[in-house]
């Protein structure tokens, strides 16, 4: 078997498999209610709680709240209608397809209820016996922060509708070097940014620094980065070497609907000097027509164990280690598929996934084939929404090894019968050069990931953050 018919038979199996394992039988279709009266207290309120609270709430991206029977009741025609299309609750992943932790995916029999509730003229029950809505922390969608850092100045974002991108620095000081487990980037105006990138900044103890001086903000995306870093004060300041302090990746990151990954006490965490300071490398406001002022905040969490196992991060495709074939174009009036792969030189567990596209995005695929051919489910999204873009975490480390490849597949819909198609009439769309691929207008195709070096039992693992 040549090597383009192997790829070729892998891929069709992996097909034939989706389909089997998506078929339902009319047994798992059926929906049976036994009881005559649907209330608040006894059927609704736990799903309104679980579901859609997290986000309808004050302070989050919901735009009104559901913490009470008269919360729902006010909007009781729009509840029934978003979740009998499945627009609401969000959750693009295919649940039929792969599992992870949070899902957001209302079963047949919790829709029928709300259906059967709103028909029937919103019963509330006993008062009584209802239960309570959740609490939430003000501020964090963890609870308390050990440590909240501020920008040193907000940022004024014109409303003169362009993309707008920064290199931002949070600074802080500390009475000791410690731990954290991660960091949470709460953005005061949610509906404007669109994605965050920052580093960890740390200062060694024994050099001299002025970091808390300099640019806070800087907005000249084609400026030589070690100029901005000049200007913002990150290097040390004693002519000794080196000249900058360590920088720790991809610490910070934020996506419209985006929690920071699960990961038990023995995985994860960071080194956290006393002197340091967060660099938001890059920090996207989409297009505005409105002037608004951001007072965006990062909050920290500190580790109460010692760092084990750290965990490392890779992408596939635009800015990855792995090639977009054909050529990342995609050509006015047409929808085209486009894929990438690696093929793994260890065993890894596999923690999280996060796929990456823009607005013309339509569908998204990985999975993993293995040496003996065994497919590996990972993630499906049937369609593809820019606003909700998660990171997946698994419910337990995929456990995947040496020689599996992880092939990626993405559509784009680059039509005029596209409603998210951000021209008119339909022009060619690519990834754009550096900072130009981060534009909404321009595109992106990513699936970027976390993982560990396997060992044994990690499969075993609960990832859930308890």
């Amino acid at each position: 078997m040549n090597n383009s018919f192997q790829k070729y038979f892998y891929f069709l199996s992996s097909l034939l498999i989706f389909i089997s394992c998506t078929t339902t039988s009319k047994k798992e279709n059926e929906v049976v209610i036994t009881d005559k009266e649907i209330t608040w207290s006894k059927h609704i309120a736990p799903i309104v709680f679980k579901n859609c609270t997290p986000c309808h709430r004050p302070g989050e991206s919901g735009p009104f709240n559901l913490l009470s029977y008269a919360d729902a009741v006010k909007k009781a025609k729009l509840i029934k209608f978003v979740t009998q299309t499945r627009y609401m609750p969000p959750w693009p992943a295919d649940a039929s397809y792969s599992h992870f932790i949070g899902e957001k995916v209302l079963t047949k029999t919790g829709i029928e209820l709300l259906k059967l509730w709103v028909d029937n003229n919103c019963l509330r029950g006993d008062s009584l016996a209802e239960p309570n809505a959740p609490t939430f922390y003000t501020g964090s969608y963890f609870g308390k922060p050990d440590l909240v850092i501020k920008a040193q100045k907000p940022y004024a974002v014109k409303g003169n509708g362009t993309d707008v991108f920064l290199i931002m620095k949070f600074p802080y000081e500390i009475e000791k070097d410690t731990l954290i487990d991660f960091v949470e980037f709460v953005p005061a105006q949610r509906k404007l940014i669109h994605h965050v990138n920052g580093h960890l900044i740390s200062y060694a103890n024994n050099r001299a620094f002025n970091y808390l001086s300099g640019e806070s903000i800087h907005e000249d995306t084609k400026a030589q980065l070690m100029d901005v870093y000049s200007q913002m004060h990150i290097p040390y300041t004693d002519q000794l070497q080196p000249q900058f302090p360590t920088l720790t990746p991809n610490v910070v990151y934020y996506l419209p609907g985006y929690i920071p990954p699960s990961y038990p006490k023995e995985m994860g965490g960071y080194k956290f000097k006393k002197n340091g300071a967060f660099l938001l490398n890059n920090i996207h406001y989409g297009p505005s027509n409105k002037g608004l002022l951001d007072s965006s905040y990062i909050n920290v969490f500190y580790r109460k164990s010692s760092i084990e196992r750290p965990v490392a991060e890779t992408q596939l495709g635009t800015f990855g280690i792995s090639k977009i074939e054909p050529e990342f174009i995609i050509p006015p009036n047409e929808i085209k598929t486009f894929h990438t792969q690696t093929t793994l030189q260890q065993p890894i567990s596999m923690l999280s996934v996060n796929p990456h596209m823009h607005l013309i995005g339509k569908t998204f695929w990985a999975f993993a084939i293995k040496l003996n051919g065994d497919t590996v489910p990972i993630i499906k999204i049937n369609k593809w929404d820019f606003r909700w873009q998660y990171y997946y975490t698994f419910k337990h480390p995929l456990k995947l090894e040496r020689g599996t490849t992880i092939f990626v597949y993405g559509t784009f819909d680059n039509t005029k019968n596209n409603p998210n198609n951000p021209f008119s009439p339909p022009q060619s769309i690519t990834q754009g050069n550096g900072v130009e691929s981060m534009k909404t207008t321009e595109e992106m195709f990513q699936f970027i990931f976390t993982f560990l070096p396997y060992k044994k039992g990690d499969e075993n693992i609960d990832l859930e953050r308890k």
